[in-house]
Formats: structure tokens, C-alpha cells, sequence
């Protein structure tokens, strides 16, 4: 079998730094293909929260006082060096501090404002990902990049680096996670981001509308486009809802853009070593999953009940993650016989309704403003449902993670929810979760009660988690398709 060498761009990789799944996917696949012995290495952004002491990162001597330049202003770059935890894979971290010493990602963690100079931040750490490959003289086959944050590559490749030998024959890999996010910007940012007059006039590789489109240009320019399920591959093609104006490119392009899921990293998520719970536990002996439910409820500050259900719910507080739906049914919900323990952040509004109903059903709902790994991991352990209603879910990856956990995901049909998720049949013994087809909150409402009728049959429900215990949704296909996709377009050289 070919071994190729791949350079991965991501804004988050987890454990480092993370705010979804992005994070999740970029933290693992690379696992995956190295253990399938390419060559893989990483290069992220070396944010404030990063603990180097925890990390190991080392500072690399040919990789110091890197001059980075954009739009004439040079900026001075570090380069460290350390290894994803429990792998061989080598991950680089672009150290400037003015940019990325900041309490925050994307935005200010107290104020939840985004940096106004986000596109200028990730146009220098990609600037300074191509030139940390010419100073290690390590040319990969592949660059692999992660949304529009990583844009810059294939974009700057066939523009300002088109004539730079080093870079010949390189392919570039694309891959969108969510196409909500595209880096729509306006045309008077692009003299200030290096980007090619004739790549933004009317029409061109980088024009939407009158203004630039990071997504768009990285379409345009990649030699092979992906996105994180089958499914979402075609809505995002086929349906503005979904494509957001870019639909039509799309199309341009399906020759050489597909659907690939994602996977899980059960070094990390499995209730048999998972770090973050109390109680260990398998599909052999789930006398732990009761335990950790304690643990949760305790940690919630929510009464056990041996036999009360918990519905878990973890993700960013807003419409498209079907809070609205939630909200219209949760008060009805609380008067049933269960609890629900929510996590995550995110639209002031739908918080301020969630903590309304909380102070008036203390017992039954608790609210968890936060991101938090450790109570992520122990809602995945100790419920025995798991909400996921999004109206929309290019992937997803919380209903992979709840199966693992013996935790039965009820979800909307859509994305990779709709294949990953398929309504429980208990008589025939198939299906792993509840689904409802139409977006709204009285179809919820009845796939919440479906739940519950079959929680009450305790023999149905042991050996239903039993089953979902043993599915296997590891990185072990999805990089095989990875692996394929950097083949095919290797061999069209």
C-alpha cells in the first residue's frame, strides 16, 4: 500500500483547544491514519488556553522568529512542536501572540463577541502553516484542510505560491463541516488578506454577491472537496436551505466532491476507560451506568429515582439545535416522569427561558451554562436518553458517542443523523434510536414518548442496550474512504 505524507490544518484540535466537533474529527482522524502508517502531521494555532506544561510543547530551534508577512506587514512566528496524547502524531502550534494569546477561539469568552480580525488571524496562521513546510524542507503529498479558517491554502496556493517550485504537485484536500460558515467578507479585506485581484472580480473564484467567499474560493481552488456525511453531501448540494448560495458550485465540482462520516475516537469516548466518568462500565456489565447515573444527578443537583429516566443534552444553545422545539414542549415534558440535564452556551434568549422553567421545576430540570468536558462525558454516561433535535446536522457526533454509552439517541432526519440513527423496532430487534421526520415540536414530543414506552420494558430496554453497545462506528472506514480519496487524486497526476 502507497504511504503519503499529509499536512493537516485545523483552527481546533482536541484535546488542545476545541468548541465542537470540529475539534472531535481533527483530534482523531489523523490517529487513525497514522496507525494505517502514513505519514500524517498537524498544525494549529497556538492558543492562549493551550497548557504547554500538560502538552509538552517544545520549542523546535529552525522554527523560531519565522517572518510571516501580509499585505506588507511581517509579523514574527514561533513554531512548537508536541504529540497528540496516547499517539505518535506530531502536531505544530503557530505561536503569535498579538493574534492568539486571546481568551477565546473565535471571539472573547466574556463578552461572546467574534474577533472583528478573525479573517486576518487565520490568513497569517495559513500563511505561516506553507512556510513552516519550507523550513522543515518536508514536502507532504497532501495539505488537508478544515474549514473556511484553512480557506487560505488552497486559495493562496494557486495564487501567490503558483510559481513557488516547493509547493509542485502538492494536492489540497477541503473539508467543510458545517456550511453555515463560509467567510463571507467584504471585497475592501481582500489587499489586506494577499488575495488575488482577478480571484474576486464579478464572477470569479472568490465573488458571492459582491462580496468574498473564503468556502467558495477554497471550492473552487482544492483538488478534492468533503464533507462529514452522505447525506449532508447532498442537501448541501441540492438545497439552498442547506447551500447557502454556494449550491451551484457545488454541482460545478461533483466530480471531485463527496460525502465521508465521521467517526469516533473510542480511545477517548468509551465508557469501559473514559477518563472523565466515576464508574467504568460495558455492554457485559452495565452496573456502572446506573452508578454514573448518581454521579450525574448529584453533579446536577437533581434527587435519584432508580426508575426516572434522565434525557441528556449537550450542544450550543441555539434554534438550529432544536431548542426552539424544545422550549414549545419542555414545561409538558417536566410534568412526565423523567429529569433532563442540559450543556452548553449560546443565544441569550433561549438560555433565559431554559433557566425560567428551571427555577420553577428545580427538581426535574437543570440547566448547565457552560463547556464543560468532564460534565459532557458524564451526561453521555449517566442518561438514558439523548436529545438531538437539530434542524439541521452535517454530522454530528453526540449520537456515535451516546450509543457507545448504552444512552439512546432521539433525533431529528436529517444530515448524519439520518444515517447514523434509525427508528427502534423492538420486535425485530433493529434500529438504535427514536427519529421523527417532521421539524416540529408535536413530533418531538410523540418520538419522546415512543422512549419511554420501551424504557418501561426493562427486558426490551437491556437488550436494546445491550445491541447499540456493540455497533461499531469507529474511524476505521472513514479512513479507508480518506485514504482512498488522497489515492484517486494522487494518481491523476
Amino acid at each position: 500500500m502507497n504511504q503519503y505524507k499529509i499536512w493537516y490544518l485545523s483552527a481546533e484540535v482536541s484535546p488542545f483547544a476545541k468548541t465542537g466537533g470540529l475539534g472531535d474529527v481533527t483530534g482523531a482522524l489523523p490517529k487513525s491514519l497514522k496507525t494505517r502508517n502514513h505519514e500524517v502531521r498537524l498544525i494549529m494555532p497556538k492558543y492562549k488556553m493551550i497548557n504547554e506544561r500538560k502538552y509538552i510543547l517544545r520549542e523546535v530551534i529552525r522554527l523560531k522568529d519565522i517572518p510571516v508577512t501580509l499585505n506588507g506587514e511581517t509579523k514574527t512566528v514561533n513554531v512548537k512542536s508536541a504529540f497528540l496524547p496516547d499517539s505518535k502524531v506530531q502536531i505544530y502550534f503557530v505561536e503569535i501572540p498579538e493574534l492568539f494569546g486571546r481568551n477565546g477561539i473565535y471571539g472573547d469568552n466574556l463578552t461572546g463577541e467574534d474577533f472583528k480580525d478573525n479573517p486576518q488571524r487565520f490568513a497569517y496562521f495559513c500563511k505561516a502553516a506553507l512556510e513552516t513546510l519550507k523550513i522543515l524542507s518536508w514536502r507532504p503529498d497532501i495539505i488537508h484542510c478544515n474549514d473556511w479558517h484553512t480557506a487560505f491554502v488552497p486559495i493562496y496556493l494557486k495564487s501567490i505560491f503558483k510559481n513557488d517550485q516547493f509547493f509542485s504537485g502538492i494536492k489540497t484536500v477541503f473539508t467543510i463541516h458545517n456550511f453555515a460558515f463560509q467567510g463571507i467578507l467584504s471585497k475592501d479585506l481582500a489587499p489586506v488578506l494577499d488575495l488575488d485581484p482577478e480571484f474576486y472580480e464579478s464572477g470569479q473564484t472568490l465573488d458571492f454577491n459582491g462580496k468574498i467567499n473564503l468556502v467558495k474560493g477554497a471550492i473552487n481552488c482544492s483538488d478534492y472537496i468533503t464533507t462529514v456525511s452522505e447525506t449532508y453531501a447532498r442537501e448541501i448540494s441540492t438545497d439552498p436551505k442547506f447551500g447557502y448560495g454556494l449550491e451551484k458550485e457545488l454541482k460545478k465540482v461533483s466530480e471531485k466532491f463527496a460525502g465521508i462520516i465521521n467517526g469516533v475516537d473510542y480511545t477517548v469516548w468509551s465508557p469501559e476507560h473514559d477518563k472523565y466518568i466515576p464508574f467504568h462500565f460495558s455492554s457485559e456489565d452495565l452496573s456502572g451506568k446506573n452508578q454514573n447515573k448518581q454521579a450525574l444527578l448529584t453533579r446536577a443537583n437533581l434527587p435519584f429515582e432508580e426508575n426516572t429516566p434522565v434525557f441528556g443534552m449537550i450542544s450550543r444553545i441555539t434554534e438550529q439545535k432544536g431548542y426552539g422545539l424544545l422550549l414549545q414542549i419542555l414545561e409538558d415534558l417536566l410534568q412526565l416522569e423523567l429529569m433532563v440535564v442540559i450543556l452548553g452556551t449560546g443565544d441569550k434568549k433561549l438560555e433565559s427561558q431554559l433557566q425560567k422553567i428551571q427555577k420553577k421545576y428545580p427538581k426535574k430540570l437543570s440547566l448547565n451554562s457552560a463547556f464543560d468536558e468532564t460534565l459532557a462525558h458524564m451526561v453521555e454516561a449517566g442518561s438514558d436518553f439523548f436529545l438531538m433535535p437539530s434542524s439541521f446536522e452535517p454530522c454530528g457526533m453526540n449520537q456515535m458517542y451516546s450509543l457507545r454509552y448504552g444512552t439512546i439517541p432521539i433525533i431529528f432526519k436529517t444530515g448524519g443523523l439520518s444515517e447514523t440513527i434509525q427508528e427502534i423496532d423492538a420486535k425485530e430487534d433493529n434500529g438504535n434510536g427514536f427519529v421523527f421526520e417532521k421539524f416540529n415540536a408535536k413530533e418531538l414530543l410523540k418520538a419522546i414518548r415512543r422512549g419511554l414506552r420501551l424504557y418501561k420494558n426493562k427486558d426490551s430496554w437491556q437488550k436494546l442496550i445491550f445491541r447499540v453497545m456493540q455497533e461499531d462506528h469507529s474511524w476505521e472506514k472513514p479512513a479507508d474512504k480518506y485514504i482512498e480519496t488522497y489515492k484517486h487524486i494522487l494518481n491523476q497526476s
